[in-house]
């Protein structure tokens, strides 16, 4: 059976152990519904993204759930055979397996209530089945200066950064981030890149892991 060593630092205490593939994943302390989760993937698109970023992460998802029974919502290309890319909900297992991660980090949404989590997950678990956009089609279409949402914007494909920024934005959160306009054969329009939305003040880094296979 594969496994894979993760070296979990938390509150500068770096702590590693062996976790075997499909089993539980612990999180740091402190982790709640709502808080996000940064993905480095394998995939080609994964590393063309960090390229374009410059940073060490190349996906994000929001955490729903609880301590021993985690899920991840993401918008996301295909990971499973016949899955659409689209918005889906993953075991954290899943969404952590080796054969798609090489490490991740959990960051914590600061001064929420447990209102404004819950508002922040139900939005995104209400877009399950969203189309996925690589191109960030709901970006594209933001809001109007007066805060408006067009039909048009509620059906367009969404990005991963995307996804948990608009999640937290309609829960009242202002990240304090900025969308950069990127020019490139598959990546092209307005982009939340996971590096600035990492960089939010809104964010305390909880705790972050390397994959390594043994």
């Amino acid at each position: 059976m594969r496994s894979a060593l993760h070296r979990l630092s938390v509150g500068g205490v770096l702590a590693l152990w062996a976790v075997l593939a499909g089993a539980q994943v612990q999180l740091p302390a402190g982790t709640q519904a709502g808080d996000l989760i940064f993905r480095q993937g394998t995939e080609a698109v994964s590393h063309m993204v960090r390229v374009v970023d410059q940073g060490l992460y190349s996906h994000v998802g929001l955490l729903v759930g609880q301590p021993g029974a985690w899920q991840v919502v993401h918008a996301t290309p295909s990971e499973r055979a016949g899955q659409s890319d689209a918005v889906v909900l993953d075991s954290l297992e899943f969404f952590l397996d080796p054969q798609r991660a090489r490490a991740f980090a959990v960051d914590g949404v600061q001064a929420a209530s447990p209102q404004a989590r819950q508002q922040a997950v139900s939005w995104a678990l209400a877009q399950l089945g969203r189309p996925f956009a690589l191109r960030d089609e709901a970006a594209e279409r933001a809001r109007a200066p007066d805060g408006s949402v067009s039909a048009t914007y509620e059906q367009a494909g969404i990005y991963c950064t995307t996804l948990v920024w608009e999640a937290w934005q309609r829960s009242g959160l202002d990240w304090q981030v900025a969308f950069i306009q990127v020019q490139m054969p598959l990546l092209g329009g307005r982009y939340l890149l996971p590096s600035a939305l990492a960089q939010s003040p809104r964010l305390q880094r909880l705790g972050f892991a390397e994959i390594l296979q043994k």
